[in-house]
């Protein structure tokens, strides 16, 4: 791969990780026909920062739109999406949880969309996550007044910082999204929008606690659950290999996917009749030289009996943990994971084995329990009760309690 090939790829890469696959991809593609072919070469048109970044500054809008006292609407603003955009199943959730509850929504793509339609976009959130009832629109302007407003991601926080036609704002915040980057400005946007004044809706104590003490937002943390008609231990079957599950994703820099191999190819030598199960990515461009499995991107409905076939999963998480460690207990999975606040406020040592982030940690850890049966099997009993005690019902209902609290001193 040339120098500049490769400079081309790691830049979408990194569009990739900000907009998501799909969106990358239509953008990849709007480039590439803007090649201007000469002789001797083909040459890119020029980027265009200021159009890129230009929603950084500020340009108040919707000061003249209706008033919305005593309404209980709320608008979410979204940046575009994918099937299997885990990111937007849980924002989707919450709004058909928040419907059931009474709350009209609104749902706004912000940004780079690639549905031709509004009515499009719509009709692959009702299929493809959850049957919401909220209308959904495309681009800034076509945001309706609420009585509250809430940002998905740094990108759309901008937007809302920029709206007035709303009483209150918040921010669905599912991750520490300014370690996403190296420092640069892409990291300084984004740390930027903590300072915004929201009410922050976290997912998990760990984030409700970073940005309490760090930008003095005021935070709610939305607990952590997991879809019981999607996730449940299914009949094992009868094999002689036994298998560890690794969640690999190396185009998700956090979920540590190069000290994950590190870590299995210690296992691996030392631990026979063991083969690795990878899932959440095509790692066919890597090597990896030992017995395997590449599974890919799993259709959701398919994933409890993948989870149900591994003995042991491996789950790394560097800024927020995911709700996959709760996905694998519920399903019979036992979890190993590594330590640290941003992963100890949902997982801890009754449920979960939890050892520092290093090679050597890991890799005992995993070695140890696939050696010890009953201290895996004790492990996947406790993991599996621990999911069952959880509920996105009692989240949704916490949260909307606080709601009211809010929206009733709104109104006073």
């Amino acid at each position: 791969m040339s120098l500049r090939v490769y400079e081309k790829w790691q830049a979408f890469t990194r569009l990739k990780r900000k907009l998501g696959l799909f969106p990358a991809v239509g953008y990849a593609v709007k480039r590439l026909l803007s090649f201007t072919n000469n002789r001797d070469q083909i040459e890119l048109s020029k980027a265009d920062i200021i159009d890129y970044y230009g929603f950084v500054v500020s340009k108040p809008f919707g000061m003249n739109a209706a008033n919305t006292e005593g309404q209980a609407t709320i608008n979410w603003v979204i940046p575009d999406f994918g099937v299997g955009s885990g990111g937007h199943l849980n924002i989707f959730r919450l709004v058909h949880g928040l419907e059931k509850q009474g709350f009209s929504c609104h749902v706004v793509i912000d940004g780079p969309c690639q549905f031709s339609s509004a009515a499009a976009a719509r009709k692959c959130i009702r299929t493809q996550f959850f049957p919401i009832e909220a209308e959904v629109s495309i681009g800034r302007e076509s945001i309706p007044a609420a009585w509250a407003t809430v940002a998905t991601s740094w990108q759309t926080a901008y937007l809302v910082r920029d709206f007035q036609a709303t009483q209150m704002k918040f921010y669905f915040v599912q991750d520490f999204e300014s370690y996403f980057y190296a420092n640069s400005s892409e990291s300084v946007f984004a740390e930027q929008t903590y300072n915004f004044g929201f009410h922050g809706i976290t997912a998990g104590q760990w984030l409700a606690d970073t940005l309490s003490s760090k930008y003095g937002m005021h935070t709610y943390p939305y607990g952590f659950s997991y879809d019981r008609d999607l996730y449940e231990p299914k009949q094992k079957k009868e094999s002689a290999t036994r298998h560890l599950f690794f969640y690999a994703r190396p185009v998700t820099p956090r979920r540590g996917f190069e000290l994950g191999m590190l870590v299995l190819n210690e296992v691996m030598r030392k631990v026979p009749n063991l083969e690795v199960i990878f899932a959440g990515w095509d790692i066919s461009g890597y090597e990896v030289n030992f017995p395997h499995v590449d599974a890919g991107i799993v259709p959701l409905k398919d994933l409890a009996d993948l989870y149900s076939q591994c003995d042991l999963a491996l789950v790394l998480s560097l800024t927020n943990v995911s709700l996959l460690p709760l996905e694998l207990m519920a399903s019979g999975c036992p979890v190993v994971s590594n330590s640290g606040a941003n992963v100890e406020w949902l997982l801890n040592d009754s449920n979960t084995v939890l050892v520092k982030p290093n090679v050597k940690d890991l890799s005992e850890a995993i070695i140890s329990l696939l050696e010890d049966n009953n201290r895996l099997q004790s492990l996947r009993e406790a993991g599996l009760n621990f999911a069952r005690s959880t509920s996105w019902d009692s989240e949704i209902s916490r949260l909307v309690k606080y709601l009211g609290q809010l929206r009733h001193a709104s109104s006073t």
